[in-house]
């Protein structure tokens, strides 16, 4: 049964949003290309967008058990992932600048739900995406996306075959990303004398 549902639009910068019960700041380490969702970590997922700069319609709903499947309003195929849940509120976080929160409507309330019993507490998510104009592009496309989440043991995700040409561009943001974090770590050695520190 649906317990809550929000509807709203947000302006999209570059790459699309993350989704989840955690906070981040910045790119995921590795991006799912030909897929339109894929892990940043147990607890959130990154969600690739056709639009590259300008609106998308969300509709985000909580249900209390598994929603019965979407059969209208042209979706593509659905996809599926698991989140870790730690009974926290939902997060949504674009990844270039601008704040999914300006455009949250102000009388709705920040979405929290109940996780699957056990130690673990899992939340299953259903994304269901809808472009008028697939090419990606700067300016309305026409693009919809609409998330279920349920409370649902950890299970396979759910997702469309990639192709060659995915995992060529899926390996080259990896080692892309993997070197700036190397670039950003660089450590520099100080030598210090007795008078340096005070002796």
């Amino acid at each position: 049964m649906l317990v809550h549902e929000a509807v709203f639009t947000v302006d999209l910068g570059e790459d699309g949003y993350i989704v989840g019960f955690a906070e981040h700041d910045g790119y995921p380490a590795e991006m799912p290309y030909g897929w339109r969702c894929g892990p940043v970590d147990p607890s959130s997922a990154v969600i690739l967008t056709t639009t590259d700069t300008g609106p998308l319609q969300m509709t985000v709903q909580v249900h209390d058990s598994q929603p019965a499947p979407e059969t209208a309003d042209r979706w593509e195929p659905a996809e599926e992932i698991s989140l870790l849940s730690h009974g926290g509120s939902l997060h949504l976080e674009l990844l270039d600048p601008g704040e999914v929160s300006e455009a949250w409507p102000e009388d709705e309330p920040a979405l929290s739900m109940s996780a699957s019993p056990g130690a673990d507490k899992w939340v299953r998510m259903r994304l269901y995406c809808h472009a008028d104009d697939y090419e990606p592009g700067i300016g309305d496309r026409g693009e919809r996306h609409l998330i279920q989440l349920w409370p649902a043991p950890a299970t396979d995700p759910l997702h469309p075959p990639i192709s060659e040409q995915d995992r060529q561009a899926r390996t080259e943001y990896a080692t892309a990303m993997a070197r700036q974090a190397e670039q950003a770590g660089v450590e520099y050695t100080v030598h210090l004398t007795g008078n340096d520190l005070g002796a």
